[in-house]
């Protein structure tokens, strides 16, 4: 089963976004995020450099004040220790390269 499909899979009967990693290193870390419309990944800060892009659906990246709207094929830099979080508009998939 692919990493995209098992988050699919496991999505119905989630109540918080489902991660998996797709690859990973030393220095480096790929993950796919799966979410159902309104589900919110809660504040929390990344302790590396990071991007996260929407490769479906839409959804909202909040950071302090600032509050960006993330379509299809849409990306946002994360940046180091700084609190975040990430709610779906609609069920989306994003990925996260962090590294």
């Amino acid at each position: 089963m692919s990493t995209i499909t098992e988050i699919f899979a496991s999505l119905p009967t989630s109540t918080h976004p489902v991660a998996r990693a797709l690859h990973k290193g030393d220095n480096f870390k790929v993950l796919l995020v799966g979410f159902k419309a309104g589900m919110v990944f809660r504040d929390h800060k990344a302790h590396i450099p990071s991007k996260l892009t929407v490769l479906q659906g839409s959804v909202v990246y909040k950071e302090g004040d600032k509050v960006v709207e993330l379509a299809q094929y849409e990306e946002v830099d994360i940046p180091v220790e700084i609190t975040h979080s990430v709610e779906a508009l609609e069920e989306s998939l994003c990925i996260l390269s962090q590294g």
